[in-house]
Order: structure tokens, then sequence, then C-alpha cells
């Protein structure tokens, strides 16, 4: 982790030249925004599903339990190498070519958790995946940004409806397992996921011509360390403790109750995340940003003092984030306009999945010997403190409200 960590601080210098591109109009950014969510809404439920049924059923895939967790962190560990090269073929290939061949990927890649066996056959799998999502996360975040005006109502729209498809994966792919096992229900999520091919095929077609410098040390601007905390406390630390809390919590009812806040999350994002992009026009993405990290950070902060408190922390953490994910783009998009906006958006991107794998890891070691208050409350500090930093933009640079 740590040298993947260094990969990134030796960011390749990218520019991206717009000065031939004609900006899009509003009603082409929001098409191509909305084709761009429905290709990740049909390629995403294979690697949900797959975070509930492999540790559950890691036999049938052929793996330990250890292995598993190898096998679900894998992806994230390519994307970490993987994104300043994404983004340069995203850059050289454009949106259509760059969505196309990582809409193939996902379908094979769902294929595979179906069809092989085995720790090595599915880290090829797990890996392509990975790749395929790095290219299909950076337009979710590129396109909906294309157009400053409207661009945070764009970004909470396609993030509704990318969630649409994890949300119905969850559901109707973990009652199918109970009754046909885990891997026909990943052969039927390949067939679901072909649309994606079609969708990709109506994006914008025209390349954003790149020219790279070599590398240069890049260290992480206050966007990037707040993505950084933000993959740490929300999408790595709070999933994985959720769980434990909740088994030392409620111990007959510790799978259904984590469950449940698996599927909620993908529901709030669906209903909520259209008014956090709502509301981010009318009083600003950046300034909303900051007050929902600040929520966040509260739900945290109650999570750590168990009972009934831990299921209200749990709640509003849930609530806040939804109403969080469509901000980020269009903040780092703002601050980094022209030609460094695709750069910045896989940069901040890849300090958020670095946080999100060492999330875990420091669940996993802390909760044993920490309080969860210490922890929860740290990590809520934590949250909270760079979420201020962000507060003010940086200097040179503009604002995002």
């Amino acid at each position: 982790m740590i040298f993947l960590a260094q990969r990134v601080l030796i960011y390749p210098d990218i520019r991206i030249n717009f000065s031939a591109m004609t900006a899009p109009s509003a009603q082409e950014a929001d098409a191509a925004s909305r084709q761009a969510a429905l290709t990740l809404a049909c390629t995403l439920p294979g690697d949900t599903l797959l975070y509930l049924l492999l540790p559950l059923h890691h036999g049938a895939f052929g793996v330990s339990l250890m292995e598993a967790g190898v096998l679900l962190a894998a992806n994230r560990l390519v994307r970490i190498a993987g994104y300043g090269q994404v983004a340069r073929f995203y850059g050289r290939r454009g949106p259509r070519d760059a969505c196309f061949l990582a809409a193939i990927g996902a379908v094979l890649a769902t294929l595979g958790y179906a069809l092989l066996s085995g720790v090595w056959a599915l880290l090829v799998a797990r890996l392509l995946w990975g790749l395929a999502f790095a290219a299909l996360n950076i337009a979710n975040q590129a396109l909906p940004t294309a157009l400053q005006e409207g661009a945070a109502r764009r970004a909470g729209r396609a993030r509704s409806i990318a969630a649409a498809g994890p949300m119905l994966g969850l559901l109707l792919g973990a009652a199918l397992a109970e009754v046909a096992g885990p891997r026909p229900v990943f052969l039927l999520l390949a067939v679901a996921a072909l649309p994606a091919l079609w969708t990709a095929r109506r994006l914008p077609s025209a390349p954003e011509a790149m020219r790279a410098s070599g590398a240069r040390l890049a260290l992480p601007r206050v966007m990037d360390v707040w993505s950084f905390c933000l993959g740490l406390t929300l999408d790595g630390l709070f999933v994985l403790g959720l769980a434990v809390l909740a088994s030392a919590s409620l111990p007959q009812g510790a799978g259904l109750a984590a469950g449940a806040a698996m599927a909620l999350r993908y529901a709030s994002e669906i209903f909520l995340s259209p008014v956090g992009g709502a509301l981010a026009q009318r009083v600003g993405a950046r300034r909303l940003l900051v007050a929902l990290s600040l929520a966040a950070s509260a739900g945290l902060l109650l999570l750590g003092t168990g009972g009934a408190w831990l299921w209200a922390g749990a709640l509003g953490t849930v609530l806040s984030r939804a109403l969080l994910q469509p901000l980020p783009g269009p903040v780092v998009a703002a601050e980094s306009p022209g030609e460094a906006r695709v750069p910045a958006l896989a940069r901040q991107a890849t300090w958020r999945d670095i946080g999100a794998g060492l999330g875990p890891l420091a669940a996993g070691m802390l909760l044993p010997v920490a309080p969860a208050l210490l922890l929860y409350g740290g990590a809520g500090l934590l949250l909270a403190g760079v979420s201020l930093a962000v507060a003010r933009p940086s200097k040179g640079r503009a604002g995002a409200g």
C-alpha cells in the first residue's frame, strides 16, 4: 500500500488540451452524463454483489476467507496504480472508446465470477474489473462537469442512476443466491450488463488531445487529502466497523442489520444524490460539501457511543454520505478547470481509493484493542478537520461555491 501511495506522489503531469473542442450544450452534457451513469449502473452490480457473496460462500469459489479478502481488495489496488494511465487513455481516445472497452471488461469480469475458480483465476477478473471501473468512474465525473453550469445537478442525477444498478443487484441477487447458489447469479448479472455496450456507444467520441511530460513530484492538494480521509472514514472504516459494532450490539441479527445498512446506502443515493446536487446549485458545491462532511463526522462520533445512538449515527452517516456523493467532482472541476480537470478528477479518485483501502485495515487492527468511541471519534475529528480546510478554495484557482 505504501508503494502504491508513492506511485501516486510521483504523478504524471497529464495535460488535456481543450482548445480544439467545442464546449457542450447543457442538453448534450445532460445526455452524456445520463448515458455514462447508465453504463455504470449496468456493470456495477456484479462487483457490489461479490462483496456480499464472496465472503459468505468463499468455498464455492475455491478460495479461503483470507484469499477472498485479497480478491475484494485487488480491484482497488490496481486502480490506485493505474488511474493515471486510464486517464491518459480516456483523454486520447475519448469517453466512447474508453467506456466501451470498460463495459466489455466489466462483462468479462462478471462472467469470470460465474465460471472461474481459485484465487489466481479470479484475481485476473478482479484486476480487469478494477481497470474497467477506473474508466467508468472518470467518465461519470468528467462528463457531468464538462460544462460548469449545472454540474452539481447533473452529478446528482447521474449518481442516482448509477446507484440503481447495485441496489437492484443486491436485492434480487441475494435472494436468488439463497435458491440457486452464488455462481449462477453472476452469470445472470453478466447478461444484465450487456446493455452497457449499447449505452457506452452513445457517449461522445471526441478525444481530448493529451500531452504528457515526465513524472513530477505532486504532493496532494487539500481536496486530495479530503478525498483520502473520506475514503478512509466513510468508504472503509465505516462499512467494516458497522458490521463489527452491529454484532456486538445485536448478536442475534447482526448480519441482517449490516445487510440492510448496505442496501440502505444505495437506496439513499438513489433518492438523495439528486437532492444534494440540486442544493449545491443553490448554496454552492464547496459550501454544501463542507457542511455535509461535518454532519458525517458527527455521525461517526455517534457510532462509537454504542446502543441506540449507534444506529442514529449509522443512519446519519449513510444519509450524509448519499447527499455528499455528487459534490466532489464539481468542486474539483471548478478548482482545476480546463486542461487540469480530468487529471485532477483522476488524482482525487486515486487518493479516495487509497483511503478506502487503508480503512478496513485500520478497523481490523484497531477495533479489537481500541475503544470504539476513541476510534470513531478520532475518525470524525479527522474528517471534520480536513473538511474545514476545504472550506477555503485553493489560492489561484476558482472555487465551487
